[in-house]
């Protein structure tokens, strides 16, 4: 592969609609798209395409292992994932925010990204990532645009020196707000489990669960 990946100026607070579609038309075609995110950079597929999630893969230089999912809104969630009392407070009081929730998958979650029978979903608080998920029927794939065992990218930048030519587009929205990933928990049963600290601290979950 030695072609550049085509970048794209985005709007953060005013997405503009035709460079959503261009971007929607690739990722609906098995591309790849690099977007931001409230967190960090991230690597979009369309997850219910086998062949974009594996180019995921070797993108990134990684083995298969579950990859997160970013949706467009609570009732995506409800569609591919038995969403427990427990998750549902978390998402009322935490989404749209930087918390990654793990609950067991429905049959209609898309199989190629789940790590044996649970799925990761977030819905991001950034309004280019929640059209980008929309325009493709809720779901994208939300992994970080880089390689595997290197640094989250806060910027279209940090993501092309890792990805460039890799990729067929990549928007640009400047600089992200946190720059590290998000808080990912288990919400499967009745008692929150934390995997992974990020974004929000572990106290402040504790103080509302």
């Amino acid at each position: 592969m030695h072609w550049k990946t085509k970048v794209l100026k985005i709007s953060l607070n005013n997405p503009e609609p035709n460079i959503i579609s261009e971007a929607a038309n690739i990722l609906l075609n098995g591309g790849l798209v690099i977007y931001p995110t409230d967190t960090v950079y991230g690597l979009g597929a369309d997850p219910f395409n086998t062949e974009a999630v594996r180019k995921v893969y070797l993108v990134k230089g990684r083995g298969p292992s579950p990859l997160p999912i970013l949706i467009d809104s609570i009732e995506s969630a409800f569609r591919v994932a038995y969403v427990t009392p427990l998750a549902e407070r978390l998402m009322e009081m935490f989404w749209p925010g930087p918390l990654t929730i793990v609950l067991k998958a429905r049959e209609e979650a898309p199989k190629e990204v789940l790590s044996e029978y649970t799925i990761g979903i977030r819905m991001p608080n950034h309004k280019v990532a929640l059209m980008l998920a929309k325009s493709i029927g809720g779901l994208i794939v939300g992994t970080s645009a880089n390689l595997h065992g290197h640094p989250s990218p806060r910027s279209v930048d940090d993501a092309l020196a890792q990805l460039n030519g890799h990729v067929d587009l990549a928007l640009d929205s400047g600089d992200v707000i946190h720059g590290i990933p998000s808080t990912v928990v288990d919400a499967t049963g009745s008692r929150l489990k934390i995997i992974r600290e990020g974004v929000l601290k572990a106290e402040i979950l504790k103080k509302y669960i």
